[in-house]
């Protein structure tokens, strides 16, 4: 938006071009998105406790956990708003993949919000059923991957990209749109796993945001591409903007949600941020480096996976809780030192993922 006010005020003034560098763009889409968090945050948090919005503690976890009881949460749509208000201020919103993301981010985010408002507002324990949790992901899923398949303008925007090999880019063709699907709604519900303790979910996932802001930034630029022989994806470094945004809006949630958390952020924010996670890695054609990077996010879901399996098999369990995050509570770890653990592993893991992109 602000960016064709700029164009359009260049007539009177050449200094408003500057805006049109995306780099700049960015750093006014992290601020701008940390700001709405941080003005919007008491406001939401208020009318939250106001409504009585607070989280339920199942009895059947760690006992230090009883004391988060009534916490507000739906906190979500306070990282959601401050993302789509920065992007739609700062993006092309000519560019096909900004609508892409915001839409994903928008419906997987309402899908969310029913599940937390059937559970906190009808103090229905089960929320949404998982079978229709899953259907209305699965239905956005296929929509966005159709979408992103028969609009792609090049080849490259269909490749597999395979980490170390520079050589290895076979193209999908219709299998494109089932890896998306699964990217998509795997990353989804990965997050929602993750988002168990404090601040836990929302670090990684600005963490790896910002990477993927870094891949689509050399992915929609072509002599990058070209350097580091991966796809070029005309359009996709408009992304930049968008993952610029998550950065910002995530760092100003923690602001509030970090140990111990005034507001959680709920399925609303855990299912939306984890499918948008997961549509700018298919995008920028680096699923498999998000699969790297959020490695937290895939070991909650293997433990879930595991624990589950096993029981049924077995009938025992491999830890002690599922998803991980308890296990190591139940072994005795403190909260504050199972969150700074996992995020010092993603920190390590999104750094792999980045050194993927040259050593090829």
């Amino acid at each position: 938006m602000l960016l064709w006010l700029a164009e359009w005020l260049t007539q009177f003034h050449s200094g408003f071009g500057v805006v049109s560098y995306l780099t700049l763009r960015a750093i006014f889409s992290v601020v701008t998105a940390l700001v709405v968090s941080l003005i919007l945050g008491p406001v939401v948090i208020r009318k939250l406790r106001e409504y009585q919005i607070g989280q339920a503690i199942r009895e059947v976890g760690p006992k230090s956990h009883l004391s988060k009881a009534g916490t507000p949460t739906m906190g979500g749509v306070l990282i959601l708003l401050s993302i789509v208000v920065s992007t739609l201020l700062w993006g092309d919103l000519e560019n096909r993949f900004v609508w892409v993301a915001v839409l994903v981010i928008f419906f997987f985010g309402a899908i969310g919000w029913v599940d937390d408002y059937r559970k906190v507002i009808e103090k229905n324990s089960r929320g949404l059923p998982s079978r229709w949790k899953y259907f209305w992901q699965s239905v956005f899923g296929l929509i966005a991957a159709a979408y992103l398949f028969y609009s792609a303008q090049s080849p490259a925007e269909t490749q597999l990209v395979v980490p170390f090999l520079k050589d290895v880019m076979p193209q999908l063709g219709l299998m494109f749109i089932v890896l998306t699907y699964f990217v998509v709604v795997g990353s989804s519900n990965a997050v929602n796993l993750t988002d168990g303790l404090d601040g836990l979910a929302i670090m990684p996932t600005v963490m790896v945001a910002a990477a993927l802001g870094v891949c689509a930034y050399l992915a929609g630029n072509v002599n990058f591409a070209d350097y580091l022989h991966i796809p070029y994806v005309a359009g996709a470094g408009e992304l930049v903007v968008f993952c610029a945004a998550m950065v910002g809006a995530g760092i100003g949630f923690l602001w509030f949600n970090t140990y111990p958390a005034q507001v959680f952020m709920g399925d609303v924010g855990s299912l939306a941020l984890g499918a948008a996670l997961g549509i700018v890695a298919v995008i920028v054609r680096q699923e498999i480096v998000l699969f790297i990077m959020g490695g937290i996010f895939v070991a909650e879901t293997v433990s879930v996976i595991v624990q589950v399996g096993s029981f049924k098999l077995t009938g025992r369990r491999v830890f002690r809780m599922a998803p991980l995050h308890h296990h190591y509570e139940l072994k005795g770890w403190p909260e504050p030192r199972v969150i700074v653990r996992f995020w010092i592993i993603t920190i390590i893991l999104v750094l792999i993922g980045l050194a993927t992109l040259k050593i090829r």
